[in-house]
């Protein structure tokens, strides 16, 4: 990291797609980043919009069984979304996806929180020869987010539970402050370019269960049954450490590792298929986001990015079990490893489109949403 040119406010650096730096050396990223802590502002500003989102749910939901659906992993951030529903007495319906890759540490999570603070979980089942012929299209596409399938089934199966349920909000783990924004060339995908790599890298597979969220659905769900998504985390004081200790002495919450490891496949997409291929270190947009926010000091996240992404000791045998379960031959799997490095922008995908009108696209998500989908700020960011 000393050869290339660092963000003097966090780790960011021209390794970084999009990444530009002013005169002073501060990049783009710490400017979005910026710019969304002054949108979303902590404190006593930040209680009273929570507070008023609260009572908003609370009116909203009277009469339903349910004011907010919450998805939950059994990771830190949702689990800790659970804990302050509770305390602010909001009826909730849990919802985890199952896509056959949960460790049994956030499955053992998952029904402890429910189970103390007394709220309904449905699990939503995909069938399994569907998630192996979407997971293994990705690998075999040699696209660097390979876990993308999983956030596309995860967003649309909350949409069509708060549908069916006549729910109008979904409470959101996502905190930018802690996690940051990573640039849309690691991880975009969306649902025509994912039934376009289905079809041509594992034809075989034909998606009956998946749930997918193709470009209408954003407008069907957003104007006519009028979903909103809130991340109480933009709002709320919110420290990853702190939450941890709360969750393992109030509930009994078990800790899993790293950031998303709480997934055995997103923990190998993360720590080994992005590292190793790409060599992309998300921990970087992750450690920047966290210095700007005050979490962690430059020297501790400095300290932390030098350690391998994965326990090496181990690597070995997750890399097994992922070739195993997404039935892969080793070579298979060793020859897309290898195979020339692909981006989102290489397979079809609405992208073009929606950068075409993504201004009239921000403004119609502020109506729908009530906020900026993060696709809209990394355009206007050209990250």
């Amino acid at each position: 990291m000393n050869n290339i040119k660092t963000c003097k406010l966090g780790l960011w650096n021209s390794s970084i797609p999009g990444i530009k730096f002013d005169d002073q050396g501060v990049s783009n990223y710490a400017k979005m980043q910026l710019s969304l802590m002054e949108q979303y502002p902590r404190g006593e500003k930040g209680m009273a919009n929570w507070e008023k989102l609260v009572e908003k749910m609370k009116t909203d939901g009277k009469g339903k069984q349910y004011d907010c659906i919450v998805g939950v992993s059994g990771g830190t951030d949702s689990s800790y979304l659970l804990h302050i529903a509770k305390e602010y007495a909001l009826r909730v319906l849990v919802v985890n996806l199952d896509n056959g890759w949960s460790s049994d540490i956030a499955v053992k999570n998952i029904k402890a929180m429910t189970s103390a603070l007394n709220y309904d979980l449905e699990t939503y089942v995909i069938n399994y020869e569907e998630v192996i012929g979407v997971l293994r299209a990705y690998i075999l596409a040699s696209l660097p987010w390979i876990d993308a399938p999983t956030d596309i089934a995860i967003k649309s199966a909350l949409y069509k539970i708060s549908a069916r349920e006549g729910v109008k909000y979904i409470l959101n783990g996502s905190d930018f402050r802690s996690e940051g924004k990573q640039p849309l060339a690691w991880t975009y995908s969306d649902t025509k370019q994912l039934r376009y790599l289905v079809k041509n890298f594992s034809p075989e597979t034909k998606l009956k269960t998946f749930p997918l969220q193709p470009l209408n659905s954003w407008v069907y769900y957003g104007f006519i049954k009028k979903i909103k998504v809130i991340r109480p985390l933009y709002f709320l004081p919110y420290e990853k450490n702190k939450a941890k200790k709360i969750l393992k002495e109030k509930y009994g919450w078990l800790d899993y590792g790293g950031h998303h490891h709480e997934n055995i496949f997103t923990r190998f997409a993360i720590a080994y298929w992005l590292p190793m291929k790409f060599g992309i270190d998300k921990r970087i947009i992750t450690f920047s986001a966290q210095i700007l926010s005050k979490a962690i000091s430059i020297e501790e996240a400095l300290i932390q990015i030098n350690k391998p992404p994965f326990i090496i000791d181990s690597i070995e045998d997750d890399i097994s079990y992922v070739i195993k379960k997404l039935k892969l031959d080793r070579k298979d799997f060793d020859k897309a490893f290898k195979a020339e490095n692909k981006f989102f922008y290489d397979y079809p995908s609405y992208y073009p489109l929606i950068k075409k009108f993504s201004g009239l696209g921000k403004t119609l998500s502020m109506k729908i949403f009530e906020f900026k989908p993060g696709i809209f700020e990394a355009i206007e960011q050209n990250i």
